[in-house]
């Protein structure tokens, strides 16, 4: 795998101000996602799904909350312990305060050793950091043994599209692992990874991780929302997400 030319700094001072520019247009936008726990745009609810298992009584972690419907959801049909991060104050500043939230990178955890029993992602932080293997790496620490991890994000088949939910010409190699958008003067402004999915399966193992399941989503037929590079057209012919559910060895 090519090493990303984008730095950890320049990917986390990119993104947290692409989020915090977004962060109020992206809540006027997507509300009906964002009203519960939905791992992706099919709208796959952990309510149907139950992915995290049975969480009660245990510590959890959300990864790149946003604005933390997931934990917050969690929270109100659980007795777990939810709290979660992200990169984007002004992200967080969208929650509705039922769960403790802390502003930090996921590239830094700010968390002691084994403070976790479940930790999980919905498009959050992992597709934002050229070293996703070192960011698992931490993740597995913070977790303790035995510790369930499940994420979502875009399907690695999904990539070569372009963003727009009508195209379906490949445009894009499968093995450009780099995204990023500069300003005039050569600032970098927003920065996304993509992972192969041997990857996503090497990183995964390198951290410790035993992946237990890989889901592929369907498009809902009754769904007729278009979102970014999610469309019913699209959807009813290729994945769009990828659902990873793993735990540490």
């Amino acid at each position: 795998m090519t090493t990303p030319e984008t730095s950890a700094s320049q990917a986390a001072t990119a993104n947290r101000s692409w989020w915090d520019h977004d962060a109020a247009d992206y809540h006027s936008r997507h509300a009906s996602y964002l009203d519960g726990f939905h791992w992706c745009p099919e709208m796959l609810a952990e309510s149907d799904a139950r992915l995290l298992g049975d969480v009660a009584g245990l510590d959890v972690l959300e990864i790149g909350c946003g604005s933390a419907p997931c934990a917050s959801w969690l929270a109100r049909h659980s007795s777990a312990f939810v709290t979660g991060f992200d990169l984007s104050h002004a992200m967080l500043t969208h929650a509705d305060g039922r769960v403790p939230l802390t502003q930090a990178d996921a590239q830094a955890l700010p968390y002691r050793d084994a403070s976790f029993d479940v930790a999980f992602s919905v498009f959050g932080a992992l597709p934002f950091v050229p070293d996703v293997t070192s960011v698992l790496i931490d993740v597995a620490r913070v977790l303790r043994p035995g510790g369930r991890l499940v994420f979502s994000v875009n399907h690695p088949m999904r990539w070569i599209f372009p963003d727009d939910p009508q195209a379906f010409e490949a445009q894009i190699s499968y093995f450009e692992r780099e995204y990023v958008e500069h300003d005039e003067d050569g600032t970098v402004t927003y920065a996304e990874f993509h992972r192969t999915l041997g990857d996503w399966v090497r990183a995964l193992d390198a951290a410790g991780f035993h992946l237990h399941d890989l889901l592929e989503p369907e498009w809902p037929e009754h769904l007729t929302e278009n979102w970014g590079q999610w469309s019913p057209e699209r959807g009813r012919i290729f994945p769009g997400t990828a659902i990873f559910v793993c735990r540490k060895r």
